[in-house]
């Protein structure tokens, strides 16, 4: 399936591509973005730096900025193509310049810049552009931009959370099974080679070679490594499972995240899980924070929502994937 052409620019308007010196700018743009649309601010510009700043990217190719006639950005957009068979995507355009046609304009170049690696995937493979959104943005500009421009929706994600306001339960370990806080000498493999594993059964996971996807994973980590939050499973010196939380995130300092909880699948119901879950919420209430959250598939393969409600947790707030084919074939993501 082609696309229409790229659009041109309304007079006054200019597009190049992105810098590390452009940062701040562009987080403005999602804010004000977020704020029209959730009520609050919801990126930092720590955080959007450590994103850009990945082995596995090339910003100079994959974002660009849109500037009005006085030099100011206005909009951005990025395409993340590590995974080649599923390419993501992203577009901001500040609130203010949502009609002034930025937002198709920007859908065109990302459609044109993701069909270039069309030819890396397998050739029998289905390959696929996919991008996010708030779910209260559902009727207003970004998700009709989406639709508009033959995007689908296939499927919710949520934040979930709970408030802190009393000391945890007692964790409740299966037999033979034990905690253990991770230690940065030995582990950091190990643990990641278990979360590769344990996340293989996540819909939409892309298998990608190891010491690549370790690269990544590392690059991630680095910069907000606690080690007293990454907490260890263990069946003699097996790990069964991991649970692995940054002290914050998007700025709320009084909220805890858990940012990966995976058990391998031969040790799933045994309460593996939730025993690790009680632990982390534990350790943030004790660090003085009043809220704990996540982030979880909404129809998870492995019913990981499930059990985040079972904790006591809720959602606080949904997300959509769009999707678009852009090649048909067998599709080699986890989808079932």
């Amino acid at each position: 399936m082609e696309i229409a052409s790229v659009p041109a620019l309304k007079t006054g308007y200019s597009v190049r591509p992105c810098t590390m010196d452009d940062v701040e700018a562009v987080v403005a743009v999602m804010n004000a973005c977020a704020i029209k649309t959730i009520g609050h601010e919801d990126e930092t510009v720590d955080e959007i730096r450590s994103d850009w700043e990945r082995p596995d990217f090339d910003q100079a190719s994959s974002q660009r900025v849109v500037l009005n006639a006085d030099g100011t950005i206005v909009a951005w957009a990025e395409v993340q193509d590590a995974e080649v068979v599923v390419v993501y995507m992203d577009i901001y355009v500040h609130p203010d310049y949502e009609n002034e046609g930025i937002g198709e304009y920007l859908f065109a170049w990302v459609e044109t810049r993701a069909r270039q690696v069309i030819d890396k995937a397998p050739p029998e493979a289905r390959v696929v552009l996919r991008g996010w959104t708030f779910s209260a943005d559902k009727d207003v500009w970004y998700s009709a931009l989406l639709r508009a421009s033959g995007m689908e929706l296939i499927r919710h994600f949520w934040h979930m959370g709970m408030n802190l306001d009393a000391p945890q339960p007692t964790p409740q370990w299966a037999e033979g099974i034990t905690l253990k806080i991770f230690d940065a000498a030995d582990d950091k493999r190990p643990v990641f080679a278990v979360r590769r594993t344990s996340f293989q059964d996540q819909f939409g996971h892309v298998e990608l070679p190891f010491e690549e996807d370790y690269a990544g994973w590392l690059h991630r980590w680095e910069g907000a490594f606690v080690p007293e939050l990454w907490f260890l499973a263990m069946d003699g010196e097996t790990i069964a499972g991991i649970c692995l939380c940054r002290p914050s995130h998007g700025g709320e300092e009084d909220r805890g995240w858990v940012s990966s909880l995976g058990v391998l699948r031969e040790y799933r119901r045994r309460g593996i899980g939730e025993a690790l879950l009680v632990t982390a919420f534990d350790a943030f209430y004790k660090m003085g924070k009043k809220r704990v959250g996540l982030g979880v598939d909404a129809s998870s393969l492995t019913g990981a929502a499930t059990l985040y409600k079972r904790v006591g947790m809720q959602v606080d707030k949904q997300f959509d994937l769009y999707e678009k084919e852009l090649r048909s074939g067998v599709d080699m993501t986890t989808h079932g």
